[in-house]
């Protein structure tokens, strides 16, 4: 079974930085490519960053510049690095992968940054 663990949000300070941890179990980790989501509120869930599994990362034009998308797979955990927070980061911070056309999400981890 495809599981995915979100942690590492909180709340922090606009300029400040979070370091986002996707863990995940049940499928063949370094196989598939990885994103990561957020959703913020009366707003739609967007795209924020994907890594292949060649390592080739994708970014949001949104934080282009501020995020960093990285994996490990010897720990099956992707890893999503954000600085220079501002309070629009603020939203619920989902973990995605497709595997064999079905969609896993995780349950989400909340960012907060206040201004």
């Amino acid at each position: 079974q495809v599981r995915l663990v979100e942690s590492g949000g909180g709340l922090v300070q606009a300029g400040g930085s979070l370091r986002l941890s996707c863990q995940t179990s049940g499928l063949t980790f370094k196989i598939h490519t990885i994103h990561w989501y957020r959703e913020a509120p009366e707003k739609q869930r967007e795209l924020v960053a994907s890594i292949g599994s060649d390592g080739s990362a994708n970014y949001a034009d949104s934080v282009k510049g501020r995020a960093t998308i990285s994996r490990d797979n010897a720990w099956n955990r992707v890893t999503l690095r954000m600085d220079s927070l501002k309070p629009e980061d603020t939203g619920v911070y989902f973990c995605y992968v497709k595997r064999g056309g079905t969609d896993f999400w995780g349950r989400g981890t909340q960012v907060t940054v206040s201004s």
